[in-house]
């Protein structure tokens, strides 16, 4: 094969495309790459990258039960789980899942956006009002667009305003994070409840940032507040506190009987493979039984919430999730740049997770950081924080 034929000429009208994503993505940024790609962590850094907040990715259980799976299971499973659902096909971990969380029926999916759009698809009709969170997760407002429902945002965590939004447009579908991944605040469900309940609404809450961190034994925070017979439907992502790649949609029985055959993403995406699930089983049972890096967990996090917010920062946080503000783009890449040659790793947040000129660097705390971790960050955040090069919001 030659270079001639690698290199296909594409339309104008395509190339005119890409061409403007690069030069408003890439061009301006001193490496020449995208705002998130800064440098390589090395070895000894601080680097709170990584959804992995009770440090499993590396759990020698959770990786012998998945090399002995992938070596006991040769089933021919690779097909779209819409054939998968008869009772002596579907996976336990969806019953354990279920039960773990208090919830009538457990659907895997292959991704946590999966599972909000395919949730959405099943249960939106056509222009019926959805009210999200301004920072609910790109899934959920991707899954409402989709559907074709009338979308309703309403400010974050802003109560009074959601109402308004109802009163306004009538009965539909409120949508929202309980930990929201962006600046780790936690939304009010318990109000959030009522006000469904008073307007006859139904409640979607993305779990991904609280299950495993959150509740009696990583539970979640709808059983932290007692609120779970109140949720209609709770989404996860298994990428995140399950260090794995999966998805799970769970709600009443009904929605079990009807979303397989109805969802775009479960129809057309193949089944979780077994070896995968035999992981999750494991790694929910390490979940289970992980209170002390739970206590761990939360101990880290206030440390960094309350040293920063010392120095004066303005941290919003109120979970494992810390961001620091940094604004424009250019500020930004200084501040990635600042944090990185002094061994510090975070994740830039940049356009679409943000708006213009709203950019963080989002600070992920895990259980495996130590005391003399977080004092690191902290020396090196005081720093930036007295630079004049730099500025935060």
């Amino acid at each position: 094969m030659n270079a001639k034929s690698i290199n296909k000429h594409l339309p104008f009208f395509i190339e005119k495309r890409l061409d403007s994503f690069i030069q408003d993505l890439i061009e301006p940024n001193k490496n020449k790459k995208h705002l998130v790609l800064g440098k390589r962590p090395p070895e000894g850094a601080v680097v709170m990258q990584s959804n992995d907040y009770l440090s499993l990715s590396h759990n020698q259980d959770i990786q012998s039960a998945h090399r002995q799976a992938i070596s006991e299971h040769d089933d021919n499973v690779v097909m779209s789980a819409i054939f998968q659902q008869d009772p002596n096909s579907k996976p336990g971990f969806e019953t354990q899942l279920a039960q773990y969380l208090g919830m009538g029926s457990c659907l895997l999916s292959q991704s946590g956006w999966a599972a909000n759009v395919g949730l959405l698809q099943t249960i939106c009709a056509p222009k019926i009002p959805v009210y999200i969170d301004f920072f609910a997760h790109m899934s959920l407002w991707e899954g409402a667009r989709i559907s074709g429902a009338d979308i309703h945002p309403f400010r974050h965590n802003n109560v009074a305003h959601l109402c308004k939004q109802i009163q306004r447009y009538g009965e539909g579908i409120i949508l929202v994070d309980s930990v929201y991944s962006t600046i780790g605040t936690i939304a009010p469900l318990e109000a959030i409840y009522e006000v469904a309940e008073e307007y006859g609404c139904a409640l979607v809450v993305d779990e991904s940032h609280s299950l495993g961190t959150h509740g009696p034994n990583g539970s979640g925070l709808i059983n932290e507040l007692g609120i779970r017979d109140r949720v209609n439907f709770v989404t996860v992502s298994l990428a995140k506190t399950f260090a794995y790649r999966a998805g799970a949609i769970l709600g009443p029985k009904k929605l079990a009987q009807t979303l397989p055959f109805v969802a775009y993403p479960a129809i057309f995406s193949s089944t979780v493979l077994p070896q995968e699930v035999a992981r999750l089983e494991s790694t929910l049972r390490v979940i289970q039984h992980a209170d002390e890096k739970r206590r761990r967990l939360f101990e880290r996090a206030n440390a960094l919430r309350v040293g920063l917010k010392h120095i004066g920062f303005n941290i919003r946080s109120e979970s494992q999730i810390i961001a620091l503000e940094c604004g424009s783009e250019r500020n930004t890449e200084r501040v990635r740049d600042f944090l990185e040659d002094r061994n510090i790793f975070g994740a830039v947040f940049c356009r679409p997770a943000t708006g213009k000129n709203r950019n963080i660097i989002r600070l992920s705390v895990n259980a495996d950081m130590t005391e003399k971790d977080v004092d690191h960050v902290l020396t090196v955040c005081q720093a930036a924080f007295d630079s004049s090069a730099l500025e935060f919001i």
